[in-house]
């Protein structure tokens, strides 16, 4: 009998990143949470993340390039309960072949069910929970879609720092955000056989605690609520962030060899009071997560800001509040 896993670490990794990138923007008191890329804030909010466009290249040897295009549609049913849809295509780049050559297909269609459940504006601190769907045979098999539905609960949070004290003043502007989730495949493997050797196939379906933070520092922050510095719009519209992203092999992979991966990604967010613009660049953990330096980028438009009596207000309730940085 021989055994095979389906999807390694990175694929799963790289399925995170590309379609659930950055669903929300938050204000606590004076701190606004933009929409990081790759690690999911606590917001709950209507929005839209059209494009997100990531380049990376796998581990493997020869290693994989691979094109990501996503999008997200996140839709507020009342105000601190949302739900986003987070439609994802990619492009596999065959080793060695003519340009244009490989696989493509979109990836499972992913849909995140996202309640806020505190908010205290005076210490700037958020906490949500949430539960991501990826529902299996929705996407091409060819491109790395897996054929069963995957359930993920997540931990969001986001703590500013503004509460600091005179003595620090420099470090009010430093917030983190995080994520903890618990994957969990709909089925713990898939047997095949094959008519031809009379071999039989196991595919396990590894579960994998998906965890990681976001270290900001908010120019916005820094102007409106520290000290304005008579800096040019456009640094005050800055937000330096360094994202961690990781996924850990935890149950159901005896044997495969899997271990931790992830990607660092330092980058830059800047922020308007409708829409904001980022980019970073992905640098992989270990040879695993992938080989040499990748690149993201995205569009994100606040919705709820720009239509705040419409379709940016919830389902159940009246408008709430935009939550603007400037």
């Amino acid at each position: 009998m021989s055994v095979r896993f389906l999807k390694p670490a990175l694929r799963a990794l790289a399925l995170v990143l590309a379609s659930r990138a950055g669903a929300a923007h938050e204000i606590a008191g004076n701190r606004f949470f933009p929409a990081t890329l790759s690690v999911d804030d606590p917001g709950v909010n209507d929005e839209l993340a059209v494009p997100t466009i990531a380049v990376t290249k796998s581990g493997d040897e020869p290693p994989v390039k691979e094109l990501d295009f996503s999008a997200e549609y996140a839709k507020r049913v009342t105000e601190a309960f949302a739900i986003s849809v987070g439609p994802a295509w990619t492009h596999l780049f065959a080793p060695g072949g003519p340009a244009g050559t490989g696989a493509s297909g979109f990836q499972n269609l992913d849909t995140t069910f996202k309640y806020r459940l505190y908010k205290d504006p005076l210490h700037e601190l958020v906490m949500s929970i949430g539960l991501s769907i990826e529902w299996g045979g929705s996407g091409a098999s060819g491109a790395g879609a897996d054929a069963f539905t995957t359930y993920t609960p997540t931990i969001y949070f986001g703590k500013g720092f503004g509460d600091l004290p005179d003595t620090v003043w420099w470090a009010r502007p430093i917030a983190l955000t995080g994520v903890v989730g618990y994957s969990v495949p709909g089925s713990a493997q898939t047997v095949t056989f094959d008519p031809d050797t009379g071999d039989t196939a196991i595919e396990l379906h590894p579960q994998f605690l998906n965890w990681g933070l976001t270290l900001q520092y908010s120019m916005p922050y820094l102007k409106s609520a520290v000290y304005d510095f008579g800096l040019p719009d456009l640094f005050n519209r800055l937000i330096p962030v360094v994202e961690a992203s990781f996924q850990t092999p935890v149950a159901n992979f005896a044997g495969a060899g899997l271990r931790t991966t992830g990607t660092v990604n330092p980058g830059v967010i800047w922020v308007t009071n409708y829409y904001q613009v980022g980019i970073e660049a992905i640098v992989p953990i270990n040879r695993d997560s992938g080989r040499n330096v990748g690149a993201l980028a995205q569009l994100h438009i606040y919705l709820d800001d720009l239509f705040p009596t419409t379709i940016g207000k919830p389902i159940f309730g009246g408008p709430v509040a935009p939550a603007r940085p400037f």
